[in-house]
């Protein structure tokens, strides 16, 4: 893989890993539990355990997500780094560049 390639990886790795922390720290302050004192409804109520339920799921995936990608990006400059864990074949730049956490070719990944 050329260096260029390699440069505008890990600068995509580096958004990300930005990005993903940010959504983190959002997801975070979603999940913070609701005091018991506040008057919502019961509808409200519920809304608010569903929505909790949905960020906390979220969270997890961003989690994830995050140590993926801190992964990758000690693997950039290794011999290997582009290629499916899988199958050994070359994972496309578009993938990488889409999804940088991902380790393996788009058939080994289904």
């Amino acid at each position: 893989m050329e260096e260029n390639t390699r440069n505008e990886i890990k600068k995509k790795i580096i958004l990300e890993i930005d990005k993903t922390e940010k959504s983190i720290v959002e997801y975070k302050e979603i999940t913070k539990p609701t005091a018991p004192d506040n008057a919502i409804g019961r509808v409200s109520r519920m809304d608010a355990i569903n929505n909790r339920s949905v960020a906390e799921a979220a969270l997890r995936k961003s989690g994830e997500k995050l140590i993926k990608l801190k992964y990758v990006l000690t693997q950039i400059n290794e011999e290997n780094f582009g290629l499916c864990a899988k199958c050994n074949r070359s994972i496309p730049i578009g993938r990488i560049l889409l999804m940088p956490q991902s380790r393996h070719c788009i058939n080994c990944a289904s």
